[in-house]
Order: structure tokens, then C-alpha cells, then sequence
């Protein structure tokens, strides 16, 4: 595997660990009922664009062209936007396990979608991980999310929102594969979260204004501090580099790892779940489903071998 690859995956890795110990922090936060999930995204929104200003200040400058600022934008609504406002839209619309199953699918959207937009081919062997992977990830969400499931009334219509929120993500990984190559993680996302905090800021000012800032404790602020810095901030700042480095359908089959970190997270220090033989099951499929599909041929090697896209 060459250098490359592994910055890749290691990136991908890091950002989908982080990003499944955030589902727990994030319950957390939400039990205190002092900080609604509009706010909690526009404090992860408007603090990353913060961070990545002031981490700018410290590395070269990079022009950008009015025509890829342009694309930063459509990059900034699909990627962070529509992904994480639409989303947690959606949740609060649908129930926890509904929209956990649902993010199983981004995957299958962007192995989709690359094989319209950039012609890559949809091996056996790539189909196969897909599936293999989402079917680990089902069993282990559907194995411990039964119990909160009863307590929430699902709606058609934020489960479509999360679908929607997974299409537009899985469409961030192909449309601007290209662009993520020409510039800087800090440079790329130091507009994205700027121009999604302008979107974001206008949704969100009366839950920020409304919020009841002096009732936080030292342990919510910390879990929200987690949430804006390594979830948000250090991941953002890692997936470009997955973007860079890995195929779209590979980069994206990262998300399965989220599922097991919550799991384990949710095991070891909640005591609501516990393991068993069906869950280590599970997080086998899961990493066999990624371990396919990075083995599985790019149109690249596929024409470099004089086979047939």
C-alpha cells in the first residue's frame, strides 16, 4: 500500500472514530435541555470557521479563484449545510434508530453516484463490501437501538430528510473530488465553514439567543467543546485528506466505522448495551465490507490493465 493510501485511510479512520464518539456526546448534551441541535450545529459551524481562520493565520496564504470560491460554496451546502443542518432536521423528526440505519447508506449513494459522474466501475468485489458492510452495520445498530425506538413516533418525512442529508454528503465525496486535490485541508475548509456559518446563522440566532448560557456546567461545556474541536474542526480538517488520497466509494465506506464507536462508547460507560457474540459479528462485517472495497479495482488500475470500464 503506498504512502498515500495510508494518510488516507488513517485520515478517514480518525474523522469517522471521532465522529462516532460524538453521537454519545451529543446525547449527553441534549439530556441537560439547555442546548437545542440547531444550536449545537450552528456552535459546531460558526467555532470551526473560527478555528480554521485563525489556523490559517499560521500557514501560507493559498489564492483561491472567484470560479473555485464559487464551488466552495456548493461544496459548503452540500458537504456541511444540507448534510448536518438537514440531517439533524431530520432526527428531530424521526427516531434515533430510523436515522442511524439511514446513514448506513452513504456508501451505496456515492458508489452510485461515482459510477455516473467519474465512470467508476462497480466491481463484484466492491458490491459485495457495500452490502457486507452495511449488513454489520444494521445488525449492530438494530441489535441496540430497539429499546429507544419505542419512545420516539418515526415521520416519513424526517427519515426523507435524513436520506436527503446522506445523498448530499455521498455527493460532496464525488462532485469535488478535484477540488479537494488543489488546495490546502485548512485553505478548503476555512471558506466552506465560513460560507456555512453565513447560511446556517440566520436559522439559528433566536435558539441562541433564547439559550440559557450561564446554566452550563464544566462537563457540558467540555462535551460541547469536544463536539466543535475534534468532531468537528479536526475532522473536517481530515476528510479532505481521505478525499485526497482514496477513492470516493472508499473513503465513504469510513462511516460504518461510526456505529461501532457509539456502540462501544455506549457500552462501556452507559452499561445500556453490553457485547455479544452478534455484535462482534457485526464489527467484523463491517471492517471485512471495508477491507473489500479497498481491495476492489479502479477504473484507473482497470484501463492501466487493458480491461473494460
Amino acid at each position: 500500500m503506498k504512502i498515500n493510501e495510508i494518510k488516507g485511510h488513517s485520515a478517514m479512520f480518525s474523522a469517522n472514530f471521532m465522529w462516532g464518539l460524538m453521537s454519545p456526546a451529543a446525547k449527553f448534551i441534549f439530556a441537560a435541555s439547555l442546548i437545542s441541535p440547531l444550536l449545537l450545529v450552528e456552535l459546531r459551524v460558526v467555532g470551526a470557521a473560527v478555528l480554521f481562520w485563525v489556523t490559517s493565520l499560521f500557514i501560507k496564504h493559498e489564492h483561491v479563484p472567484h470560479r473555485d470560491m464559487l464551488k466552495l460554496f456548493f461544496a459548503s451546502l452540500l458537504g456541511v449545510v444540507f448534510n448536518q443542518g438537514v440531517f439533524t432536521l431530520g432526527v428531530s423528526l424521526t427516531s434515533p434508530i430510523d436515522a442511524t440505519v439511514i446513514t448506513t447508506s452513504t456508501p451505496i449513494f456515492t458508489m452510485i453516484i461515482a459510477a455516473l459522474y467519474l465512470k467508476e466501475p462497480i466491481t463484484s468485489k466492491k458490491l459485495l463490501g457495500v452490502f457486507i458492510g452495511a449488513i454489520g452495520a444494521l445488525m449492530l445498530i438494530l441489535s441496540n437501538g430497539s429499546a429507544d425506538s419505542s419512545t420516539h413516533d418515526a415521520s416519513i418525512w424526517g427519515d426523507l430528510l435524513c436520506i436527503l442529508a446522506e445523498l448530499c454528503f455521498a455527493s460532496y465525496f464525488v462532485f469535488f473530488k478535484d477540488l479537494i486535490s488543489r488546495y490546502s485541508p485548512i485553505t478548503l475548509m476555512k471558506w466552506m465553514f465560513t460560507y456555512s456559518a453565513i447560511c446556517i446563522t440566520p436559522f439559528t440566532y433566536s435558539d441562541f439567543v433564547a439559550a440559557d448560557w450561564a446554566s452550563l456546567d464544566t462537563q457540558l461545556v467540555l462535551a460541547v467543546a469536544f463536539v466543535v474541536v475534534c468532531a468537528t474542526y479536526l475532522c473536517y480538517l481530515l476528510v479532505p485528506v481521505g478525499q485526497k488520497h482514496l477513492r470516493p466509494t472508499v473513503a465513504s465506506m469510513y462511516c460504518y466505522v461510526q456505529p461501532v464507536v457509539a456502540s462501544c462508547i455506549v457500552a462501556v460507560f452507559w452499561g445500556t448495551s453490553s457485547f455479544n457474540l452478534l455484535k462482534v459479528i457485526a464489527i467484523a462485517l463491517v471492517f471485512a465490507g471495508v477491507f473489500l472495497v479497498t481491495r476492489s479495482k479502479s477504473r484507473a488500475d482497470m484501463e492501466a490493465a487493458g480491461q473494460q470500464v
